[in-house]
């Protein structure tokens, strides 16, 4: 990466070559809050050697975070503080550092990978100037050779037209482009010590695949050490040399990865690892109803479904590009079953889903219990509503914080006019027991609550109009894994109590085999591959399927990959210019009713 330009380190002296690179000795930070100041991190010690991955796991709340921003001192001021502890790097304690000099180390001899990457890069400049200022902070470069710095930064983290991409804005790349732009500022002055947190929990599971082979990659080349932080115990298994579990700030467990993958001695540790969805574990399970063809009986039909949204360019603003964001979508749902739609960011499937619950302007036909909401009034269409609700992917987003949770779960009974007020009190207390809630609870507002108790009452806002289709957005994404099987556990007891159906949108296909009756691969808008669960995951049909099965951390250290499949070929775009015909993949019946897209 560095080409031969030579580098000038304004840091202290660089680490010797024995003994760790890191050493964190009887760590403690605290935070203070309302209720007085309590340990968040407690007595932590670890050491990272060179070239080493340690990863460290644990869920949401087990110090994880508190820990990487401690080392880098970047702990939220005045609330949280060391307590004690040392942390060595090489022979500089970083807790005893101003920051002044701490700002010389930061970003040259120790760099952060931060778990969202557009509330990390600043969206009024752009990504060179990003780039290039760390460089010219921490080396005696000139404008120009930083520049071309950068460059090789962005082309050493496989981003195509690097030279482009300098005078491009965040909010104008791809989540996973964001994301090479994080690894690229981090690695760009090579240094010793990378902590990577939560890099790929957003990310789809193929961008995700090819993510970690990349920080493989560059630290095969540049022998940097890398603290990985993560709840994903399959990618725990696909990169750490060593693993240490958290929780409620504590270390509970620490060894090799293949030590406590096969024989963990905690408890929780055990409680973690079986609670990773795992590929395999769904096929053959019983579907929670007999698959059938399409009838009138059938919650949901949608034929020939088209979304394309209008792009204006032009000294006069005029339509010159469409993106065909969905294109000729077919399928149906039928009562007390799920039906899966998978496929990576940008692929249609959110968009599909917001068609369904009449959120934005579509051509072809959506059936809702028999009534075609093409032909529906404003009343018409406010009832069909009722039959379908959505759960969507950040529940802290959809919740409004300024409401007490009780009433954002009597809202939709509100609206329409349902039950009175103290027969809706009833039934949202019904409601907030049946989710695993308390009816006490209802008195609280959302961030008051933890990430896996706001789905919670998502689901329940959910069902408060006894829907018949409920469309579940990437609803457990964004959980830890335990919390993840849980909400999957009570989804599954609800739709077996009110034989609800959903529409279930993930790019997780560990989840999705977890959780489906039927699945649909949307790619570039269109479904490339339909069938029951164990057609599609027992015997895919279509290389994108294959590739996104391929692409699940499997959490066995033993079975490691060596290298990500890619497509062999560039995804096309899915946007067209006026009066270009659309890409077109026809599906075929390939037995049974596994649906293939011919063609592609």
């Amino acid at each position: 990466m560095n080409a031969g330009v030579a580098r000038k380190r304004t840091g202290a002296a660089a680490p010797v070559a024995a003994g760790p690179v890191l050493d964190i000795a009887n760590l403690s930070v605290s935070v203070r809050g309302e209720e007085g100041e309590r340990e968040v991190v407690s007595n932590l010690s670890l050491t990272l050697a060179r070239g080493e991955t340690l990863c460290i796991a644990g869920e949401s709340g087990s110090g994880k975070s508190m820990t990487a921003l401690a080392i880098m001192q970047l702990l939220p001021q005045p609330a949280a503080r060391i307590l004690s502890g040392k942390i060595r790097l090489g022979d500089t304690d970083l807790a005893t550092l101003d920051e002044r000099r701490m700002r010389r180390i930061r970003g040259d001899r120790i760099a952060m990978i931060f778990q969202e990457p557009m509330t990390s890069l600043n969206p009024v400049l752009s990504i060179g100037r990003q780039l290039t200022e760390s460089i010219e902070a921490h080396t005696s470069l000139s404008q120009a050779e930083a520049r071309q710095r950068a460059i090789e930064a962005l082309k050493a983290v496989r981003i195509s037209e690097a030279e482009s991409r300098l005078k491009q804005f965040p909010h104008e790349l791809s989540g996973g482009m964001r994301q090479r732009v994080m690894i690229a500022m981090a690695l760009a002055l090579e240094p010793d010590v990378l902590i990577a947190d939560e890099p790929t929990t957003a990310l789809d599971v193929t961008v995700q695949g090819e993510v970690l082979e990349l920080l493989r990659d560059l630290q095969r080349q540049h022998g940097t050490s890398v603290i990985l932080i993560t709840h994903d115990m399959g990618v725990v298994a696909e990169m750490a040399d060593r693993v240490i579990i958290m929780r409620h700030g504590r270390m509970v467990e620490e060894g090799k990865t293949s030590d406590i993958f096969a024989r963990p001695q905690a408890d929780y540790t055990r409680e973690l690892l079986a609670a990773v969805p795992r590929i395999g574990s769904g096929v053959g399970r019983q579907p929670s109803r007999e698959v059938e063809t399409a009838t009138p009986a059938n919650v949901a039909d949608v034929k020939d479904l088209q979304v394309r949204f209008d792009l204006h360019g032009g000294f006069f603003g005029r339509v010159t590009r469409r993106v065909h964001a969905v294109e000729g979508v077919s399928f149906s749902i039928a009562p007390n079953e799920t039906l899966a739609l998978v496929g990576e960011s940008g692929c249609g499937k959110s968009t599909t889903a917001k068609a369904l619950a009449g959120l934005v302007p579509y051509s072809g036909d959506i059936v809702i219990g028999g009534r075609n909401l093409a032909g529906l009034g404003r009343d018409e269409r406010k009832a069909v509503r009722r039959d379908v609700q959505m759960i969507f992917q950040d529940p802290f987003a959809s919740l409004d914080p300024r409401m007490r949770v009780g009433d954002l779960v009597a809202e939709p009974l509100v609206i329409h006019g349902i039950a009175s007020r103290e027969e809706r009190g009833q039934r949202v207390a019904a409601l907030f027991e049946r989710v695993g809630l308390s009816a006490d609870q209802m008195e609280l507002y959302p961030h008051e609550f933890s990430g896996g108790q706001r789905q919670r009452v998502c689901i329940a806002r959910a069902l408060a109009l006894r829907p018949k289709l409920i469309i579940a957005d990437e609803s457990v994404s964004a959980l830890d894994v335990s919390v993840q099987a849980r909400v999957l556990d009570l989804l599954k007891e609800l739709q077996r109590e009110f034989g609800v159906a959903y529409l279930f949108i993930s790019h997780d296909m560990a989840v999705v085999e977890n959780i489906s009756d039927r699945v649909a691969v949307m790619y570039l808008g269109q479904i490339v591959e339909m069938g029951t669960r164990d057609q599609v995951f027992s015997n895919p049909r279509h290389p994108y399927t294959r590739r996104l099965i391929e692409a699940v951390p499997v959490p066995d250290p033993a079975q490691r990959r060596s290298r990500f499949a890619r497509l062999d070929q560039e995804i096309p775009s899915a946007t067209r210019k006026i009066g270009e015909a659309p890409l077109k993949l026809a599906l075929q019946d390939v037995g049974n009713g596994h649906l293939v897209a011919a063609g592609n």
